[in-house]
């Protein structure tokens, strides 16, 4: 490639990303998830659109498909709450687990009697679409105001499924017999536990490291983080196990690890997630040739369709049985099991494995994502509504607190940002009842900064400093957490804090 050549890649590709950024805009004002605007710019730009580039290479696909969704998977696992999903654990594994199966079975079914569909190529059909999309979810679920209970187990299923599903994907397009289902649950289960405890051991590890070694500048903390995190990945895969889980749970853990420059580190790590979505989709729509689908948009809407009404609502029973959730949280977890850019990277797998009509394949799913993300996506917070499942609109949002380790001192500046619709709002500096070693030492208001006085009043959005030692750090950050939750009364009437006693 000469340097004319570069030059002229460099264009396309900062071009594309400026398309892309402008169509998260739209995408944003409409409703529409905006992979299928990436989705839509690849296409255009192939063979049957005004850029008439050709590309087939199913295989570069995959591999760039991959890692793309590491630094997805990378990026919801540090924007997951702990404590949001904890109370959901159990039941988004079930989810993982249990509904995967479920709907496998029943998706397979409907693709090889309805279709006409090979057993093999009906199985591989079922495994595909039967993964949640970790982007689509992340992305849409954050902007639909549920309970935290919900979201918690969407995203954290999110996280889960794709090491099931990719599993049954590699082992149904494998040349030969498919092996005993026994077998293939025990190959399963083995992958996702050492997946699980590697990504958990790198997690408290590589947090264990940016607690307790200050790095010489604030911008080399997200880059650690994502190197920790794609590392859980890659020791994961090497070690037979299941690379997927690994890179979201020690994300997981990096997330509520309360590192140092934190916003910084989320900022990072979001936008890094954007360019793997943009790259993805676009690359996606690039493989796919539209003039070939024809034939192949029924039996998608017929699967989509089998899919969508009656294979996830029926796994979401079954998964969730033991759970007692009420039906109109089933029904909007039903709903909410968006598929996006993951099963189509996943058929990839048959392409790229030499299946018979794995093509067919392909564009059946490419079309059924596309046709089902176009229909549920938007309809989500309507869905939301009418169920009843819709948060509160007075819940108010969480602070953005980021700590600078002050390592001489023995203690950390903590930088409190006060959001709309905070509690903290109205509050007295001496109403918030810091534990003794933390202090509020200057409030940024207006642009212009000041000391404040015991007496001074807090508004929405004021930005403070807050010196604490460090055996205090965090009884800190939990008190301030605890007043723009539940105000200066935070503690006395219920709401997690220091309590009366600070």
């Amino acid at each position: 490639m000469t340097v004319h050549h570069l030059n002229q890649l460099l264009l396309v590709c900062s071009l594309v990303l400026l398309v892309a950024v402008a169509a998260v805009r739209i995408s944003s004002r409409s409703g529409l998830p905006s992979l299928l605007v990436y989705l839509g710019i690849g296409v255009a730009m192939g063979q049957d659109g005004i850029g008439d580039i050709h590309f087939d290479n199913a295989e570069l696909t995959q591999v760039i498909g991959y890692a793309a969704l590491v630094v997805i998977l990378a990026e919801g696992g540090l924007g997951t709450k702990w404590k949001e999903i904890k109370p959901g654990l159990p039941a988004a594994s079930s989810l993982a687990l249990v509904g995967v199966s479920v709907s496998v079975g029943i998706t397979a079914t409907a693709a090889h009697y309805l279709i006409g569909l090979e057993w093999r190529q009906a199985l591989i059909i079922g495994a595909v679409v039967s993964s949640t999309d970790a982007a689509a979810v992340f992305s849409v679920l954050r902007k639909v105001p549920l309970p935290a209970r919900v979201t918690g187990i969407l995203e954290a299923e999110s996280g889960f499924n794709d090491a099931p599903v990719v599993i049954l994907v590699v082992s149904f397009s494998m040349a030969g017999p498919v092996e005993h289902w026994y077998h293939l649950l025990g190959e399963i289960a083995l992958e996702l536990t050492i997946g699980a405890a590697i990504g958990l051991a790198v997690g408290f590890l590589g947090a264990y490291g940016l607690r307790h070694v200050a790095l010489p500048a604030s911008g080399l903390y997200p880059i650690a983080v994502m190197a920790i995190a794609v590392t859980a990945y890659a020791a994961g895969a090497l070690a037979h196990g299941s690379g997927f889980l690994a890179v979201y749970l020690a994300s997981m853990v990096l997330g509520n690890a309360k590192l140092p420059h934190w916003p910084a580190t989320r900022g990072f790590a979001d936008g890094l997630g954007w360019i793997a979505q943009i790259g993805m989709f676009v690359l996606l729509g690039l493989l796919v040739t539209p003039h070939e689908m024809g034939d192949d948009i029924w039996p998608a809407l017929v699967i989509g369709l089998v899919l969508t009404m009656v294979a996830r609502p029926l796994s979401v029973v079954a998964a969730l049985a033991p759970f007692r959730m009420r039906w109109q949280e089933q029904a909007l977890m039903s709903w909410a099991g968006l598929r996006g850019a993951v099963p189509i990277i996943l058929a990839t797998i048959p392409m790229v494995s030499g299946v018979e009509e794995s093509r067919r394949i392909f564009n059946i799913v490419f079309v059924l994502v596309v046709v089902y993300t176009l229909v549920q996506g938007p309809t989500l917070p309507w869905m939301a509504r009418k169920l009843g499942v819709s948060k509160s609109p007075s819940e108010t949002a969480d602070l953005g607190i980021e700590s600078a380790p002050l390592e001489r001192l023995r203690g950390h500046l903590l930088s409190v940002a006060i959001p709309e619709g905070s509690k903290m709002h109205g509050v007295e500096i001496n109403e918030l009842r810091l534990p003794a070693g933390a202090a509020v030492t200057l409030v940024v208001r207006g642009g212009e900064s000041f000391v404040p006085l015991p007496t001074t009043v807090l508004r929405r959005g004021d930005e403070l400093l807050v010196v604490a030692t460090d055996p205090v750090r965090d009884a800190a950050e939990q008190r301030l957490r605890a007043v723009g939750q539940g105000g200066k009364l935070a503690g006395w009437l219920g709401t997690g804090g220091s309590g009366a006693e600070s």
